[in-house]
């Protein structure tokens, strides 16, 4: 007998996954059903996703679901933030699905800024100025190629453009389209003054959906290709926002969903567009049930991901995890420098900036990588202090989620820094809180409390506290 399952597609900037995810004896179940690389393509003298291959894969991940034994009842897509396509009349793609770390939104803040003042952007949208938010990229295209905005008939970010791939129908989903900096923070809808000053075509905007919503079947040729069929439903199409739902207790508590990116923040269940979370850019994303997420992106784990490959993977992450934990070098780089963004030698990179503050200069591997890590922590504390100051009350615990979590160095090393009590695991937060959301819609849970009871009963979590030094 087959095994019902709901699938989550979970794909990130270096990797996407399949995970059938069912109930069983009170516990939530994974298992992994494919996995594949991901990685950036040079398009007409852009850095862009491979839509195509991505699609691919999710098809070739439901194949194998069914060749192992499951029977999909609905599918979620999440995906990172920010990266939009857009289709003609004809439903064909105008543009490449160009990468946040193109440099094409270079300068594109401030020519925004010209056409309307910072302070009045944050204030209506709560979401935190980076140079590649889609507001940006979008200016950039108005200025490259402003005819394809003009007969662009829908603007598609990343998973939704996927969910009309297998659907043929087109929505925008909350999470993600928060992301844009086009959305209303209040009213949770677009922008429509924000996107007309602007001069963007605000006819191309489909209508928010928010997650639990049912996109529909399979198309019918899917259906036929594949030899299934199943609701594609909405999660917190945005990763993050997926991860948070998985986030086991989040009363006093801080998150750390720790990736290619990190990002730090509380859940609320409304934004705070204030003037000093302005002055710290801190972002208010939206979040599954309407919440929010007041969180600040941090540089994350990509770092050590180019330092790794910058070694030609002489080394994984397990073995620069060891050799920092070993070593006492000292120095500190600002990750949210542009500079480590995309430059063409992240260690040369960091060489540099040690230099230019005087600082010791990272030499072998281990120096190298016990910088990457010493910065990150100290960059995390920084972001909890200025939340502490918002909120006007100290948060004892620090729950860190995804593939982050598995760094045991890395999660001491913040226990020690920040003096909380860290509460780490979860590797696959992003795909775990997908599925939740997909059974919140199909009635196998009644709610993200629910949910969270569930997943502190189905997964094992490791606690660190600082390690005091004596003598």
């Amino acid at each position: 007998m087959q095994q019902q399952c709901n699938l989550a597609v979970d794909i990130g900037a270096s990797s996407g996954r399949v995970i059938a995810g069912y109930l069983r004896n009170g516990k939530l179940q994974l298992e992994e059903v494919h996995r594949f690389d991901n990685k950036l393509i040079e398009l007409n003298n852009y850095f862009c996703w491979d839509m195509d291959r991505i699609y691919h894969e999710i098809l070739t991940g439901i194949k194998s679901a069914v060749d192992k034994g499951y029977q999909p009842i609905s599918l979620g897509i999440d995906t990172w933030a920010v990266d939009f396509v857009l289709l003609d009349e004809n439903d064909k793609r105008l543009t490449d699905a160009v990468s946040y770390r193109d440099p094409r939104t270079d300068g594109m803040m401030e020519e925004v800024f010209s056409q309307i003042s910072k302070e009045r952007l944050y204030l209506e949208t709560g979401i935190q100025f980076q140079k590649f938010n889609t507001i940006y990229q979008l200016q950039a295209l108005k200025n490259s190629n402003p005819e394809l905005i003009e007969k662009s008939t829908s603007f598609l970010m990343i998973p939704d453009y996927l969910n009309f791939l297998l659907t043929g129908k087109k929505v925008n989903e909350y999470t993600n389209a928060t992301t844009t900096q086009l959305v209303n923070a209040f009213t949770k809808k677009w922008d429509i003054d924000l996107i007309e000053k602007l001069g963007f075509n605000s006819n191309m905007f489909m209508d928010i959906q928010p997650p639990e919503s049912v996109i529909g079947n399979l198309r019918p040729e899917l259906q036929e290709e594949l030899g299934v069929d199943f609701n594609i439903i909405l999660p917190a199409t945005h990763d993050t926002g997926s991860a948070v739902v998985a986030v086991p207790e989040l009363e006093d508590t801080l998150y750390i969903s720790s990736g290619t990116w990190s990002l730090i923040g509380v859940e609320n269940h409304f934004p705070i567009c204030i003037t000093k979370a302005l002055d710290y850019n801190f972002t208010n994303e939206g979040g599954a049930d309407y919440r929010f997420r007041f969180l600040k992106n941090i540089m994350g784990l990509w770092m050590i991901q180019e330092v790794k490959r910058n070694f030609n993977d002489e080394y994984d992450f397990a073995d620069f995890a060891a050799m920092a934990k070993e070593e006492s070098f000292s120095s500190i780089v600002d990750v949210d420098d542009n500079r480590f963004l995309k430059p063409e030698n992240m260690i040369k990179e960091i060489k540099a900036y040690c230099e230019e503050s005087n600082q010791a200069i990272p030499q072998s591997p281990s120096e190298v990588a016990k910088c990457v890590f010493n910065s990150l922590a100290v960059s995390y504390q920084q972001a909890i202090s200025q939340i502490e100051e918002i909120y006007e009350i100290e948060f004892p615990t620090i729950h860190i989620i995804g593939g982050g979590s598995k760094n045991e160095m890395l999660n001491q090393l913040i226990a020690d820094t920040t003096g909380k009590i860290v509460i780490a695991g979860l590797s696959e937060a992003t795909a775990i809180g997908n599925l939740i959301v997909q059974m919140m819609a199909t009635d196998q849970i009644d709610d993200i409390e629910q949910a969270r009871q569930l997943i502190r009963a189905s997964f094992d979590l490791n606690t660190y506290t600082k390690v005091t030094m004596e003598g």
